[in-house]
C-alpha cells in the first residue's frame, strides 16, 4: 500500500502543466527519431543532455523517459510501412508488419502496435513501481550459464523449429554469427575478420546490418523485378481494427508483456530476445499459423508488446542497481550521475520524489503515445500510396542517412551497400533473413556470456549446467530438436493415409 501511495504522489507531481509539457516534448521527439533508421532514442537522449542541464532533474528525466518510449514505438512505424527497422528491437515487427502493409492492412498493423505498446508499457511500469526491489534481487541471481542457454534456445528455435528449411536456416545463422565475430577480441586483443580495415575493429553496428538487409535489400529486390511486375499502388484498406483483429491481438499483447518485462529487468538483457521469443510463441500457438510470413497480426502484436515491456523493465536494474541494460539506459545513467545522483539500492529512498514522479510520468507518456499515434495510423498508412520508385528512393535516402548518423563515418554507408547486396542474394537463393539477423545480434552476447561462465569455473564446461534454469532450457531445446522430425513423420503418415483412403473412395465409385 505504501508503493501505491508513493505512485499516487508521483502522479500528482507529474500532471502539473510544466511536467506534462516536457512529457509531450519527449514523446514527440522520441517518435520522430524512432522513425528515422539508425537515429534511435539513445542518440536523441545523448544529444539533449547538454540542453537539459538547465532543467531540474525531475523535468529532464520525464523528457528522457518520453523520448525512450516514443523511440521504441517510432521504430515500429518504419518497420511496418517501409520494412526498415529503426533499431534492432524493431526487427521482428518488420517481418509480419510489412507483409500486412503490402496487403492493405498497414493501419491495422500500426494500431495493434500502438495499443500493444500502451498495454505492455503500462503493465510494465506498474510492475516496476510495485516490485522493483524484489525483481532486482531475482534478476541478479540469473547467471551467465542460464543466459547463454536462453540464447542457444533462441537460435535453435530460429533454425530448427520455425524455418521451413533447417539447412537454409543454418546457412543464414552461420553468416550472421560470422558477421557478429567481426571486430576486436576483447580478451586477447586480436582482430577478427577485419581484413585490415580499422573501421571494423569496433564491430559492425547492428543498425547498419538490419537497415542494409531489410531496407536496401528489399529496394534492390523490387528494382530487380520492377520491369517484370506491373506498377501498382499499395491499397490503404480500412482505417480501424475489426473484431477479428482485436480477438487475435489481445492474448499476444499479454504474452508479449510477460516475455518482455523479465528480460528488461535482467542486467545485460535487452529487447531483442523477448521480441523473438514472443514471435516464435505466437507462431506456435496461433490458429492462423499459415499466415505467418504473409502478414499475421499476432506477429506484430506480440513482439511490439514485448519490446515496450522490456523498455519498462530496464528501469529495474538502472534505478535499483545502477546497472544499464540498454544503450539508452547507459546514457540516462550518465545523465543521472551528471546531476550528482548515484543510482543504486539507496536511490528509491534518497531520491524518492524523483523516482516516483519518473515512474508516474511513464504512465502518462504511454497514454500520450496512444492518443498521438492511434488516430495517425491511417495517415501513416497513406505513405504507401506513393509510387514505388519515389517511395524506395526515399527509403534509400533515409537508410543512408541513418547509416551515416550511426558513427558519422562514410564507411558505414559503404557497409550498408554491402549488406544490401547480401540481402538481395539471400532473397534470390531463399536464405531466411531472421537467423542471419539473430546471429549478428546474439553472437557477441553469447560469446561474452560463455567466456564469463568459463572464467568463473576455470575453463570447466560443466558450469553451463550448474543452474536449474540452464538445465531446464537445455531440456526444452532437446525436446524441440527431437519433436520436429517426429511430427514430420506423423504428418507424413497421416497425409499418406488420407491419400490412400481418397484413392480407395475413387476406386469404389
Amino acid at each position: 500500500m505504501d508503493n501505491l501511495d508513493l505512485l499516487w504522489g508521483g502522479l500528482q507531481t507529474a500532471v502539473t502543466p510544466e511536467h506534462l509539457l516536457y512529457a509531450a516534448i519527449g514523446v514527440l521527439l522520441g517518435t520522430f527519431v524512432g522513425v528515422l533508421p539508425g537515429i534511435g532514442p539513445a542518440m536523441a537522449v545523448a544529444l539533449l543532455i547538454p540542453v537539459t542541464f538547465t532543467l531540474d532533474p525531475t523535468s529532464a528525466f520525464i523528457m528522457f523517459a518520453g523520448i525512450y518510449y516514443g523511440g521504441m514505438y517510432g521504430g515500429s512505424t518504419t518497420s511496418i510501412l517501409l520494412n526498415t527497422p529503426g533499431e534492432s528491437a524493431s526487427v521482428m515487427t518488420a517481418i509480419e508488419g510489412n507483409k500486412m502493409a503490402r496487403k492493405g492492412r498497414a493501419a491495422q498493423a500500426l494500431a495493434t502496435a500502438a495499443i500493444g505498446s500502451f498495454v505492455a508499457g503500462t503493465v510494465g511500469t506498474l510492475l516496476v513501481a510495485f516490485f522493483a526491489p524484489a525483481l532486482a534481487d531475482v534478476a541478479v541471481e540469473i547467471g551467465a550459464p542460464s543466459y547463454f542457454a536462453i540464447m542457444v534456445l533462441a537460435l535453435v528455435m530460429t533454425t530448427t523449429v520455425l524455418g521451413s528449411s533447417p539447412l537454409r536456416g543454418y546457412v543464414g545463422l552461420f553468416l550472421g554469427l560470422s558477421v557478429g565475430l567481426v571486430g576486436l577480441d576483447l580478451n586477447t586483443g586480436q582482430q577478427r575478420l577485419t581484413m585490415g580495415v580499422p573501421q571494423l575493429i569496433d564491430r559492425i553496428d547492428i543498425v547498419v546490418v538490419a537497415v542494409g538487409i531489410f531496407a536496401l535489400g528489399e529496394a534492390l529486390w523490387v528494382a530487380a523485378h520492377l520491369r517484370r511486375s506491373p506498377m501498382r499502388v499499395t491499397p490503404v484498406g480500412r482505417p480501424w481494427m475489426g473484431r477479428d483483429d482485436w480477438r487475435r491481438s489481445w492474448k499476444p499483447w499479454l504474452r508479449g508483456t510477460a516475455f518482455g518485462f523479465p528480460f528488461g529487468a535482467i542486467p545485460a538483457g535487452g529487447a531483442e530476445i523477448p521480441t523473438f521469443l514472443s514471435y516464435a510463441t505466437e507462431r506456435r500457438l496461433s490458429r492462423n499459423s499459415d499466415e505467418f510470413g504473409h502478414g499475421a497480426i499476432e506477429g506484430v502484436a506480440g513482439p511490439e508488446a514485448a519490446n515496450n515491456a522490456s523498455a519498462a523493465g530496464m528501469f529495474v536494474p538502472m534505478l535499483a542497481l545502477g546497472l544499464p541494460v540498454t544503450a539508452t539506459a547507459s546514457v540516462m545513467l550518465a545523465a543521472l550521475q551528471g546531476y550528482g545522483i548515484q543510482p543504486g539500492p539507496q536511490l528509491m529512498s534518497d531520491q524518492s520524489d524523483l523516482v516516483w514522479t519518473l515512474l508516474a510520468s511513464l504512465l502518462i507518456g504511454n497514454a500520450m503515445l496512444l492518443v498521438l499515434n492511434l488516430p495517425l495510423a491511417p495517415l501513416w498508412a497513406r505513405l504507401l500510396r506513393i509510387p514505388r520508385p519515389q517511395l524506395y528512393a526515399g527509403i534509400l535516402f533515409f537508410a543512408c542517412l541513418g547509416a551515416y548518423a550511426t558513427n558519422l563515418d562514410p564507411f558505414d554507408v559503404g557497409l550498408l551497400v554491402v549488406f544490401g547486396l547480401i540481402g538481395l542474394m539471400m532473397r534470390r537463393f531463399g536464405i531466411p533473413v531472421l537467423p542471419f539477423i539473430l546471429g549478428v545480434i546474439l553472437g557477441p552476447l553469447m560469446e561474452s556470456k560463455l567466456r564469463e561462465a568459463l572464467a568463473i569455473s576455470g575453463g570447466d564446461f560443466s558450469v553451463l549446467l550448474d543452474e536449474p534454469l540452464a538445465i531446464a532450457t537445455y531440456a526444452l531445446i532437446a525436446v524441440l530438436v527431437v519433436a520436429r522430425p517426429v511430427f514430420a513423420v506423423i504428418n507424413r503418415k497421416e497425409h499418406d493415409e488420407t491419400d490412400r483412403s481418397h484413392d480407395e473412395e475413387l476406386v469404389e465409385r
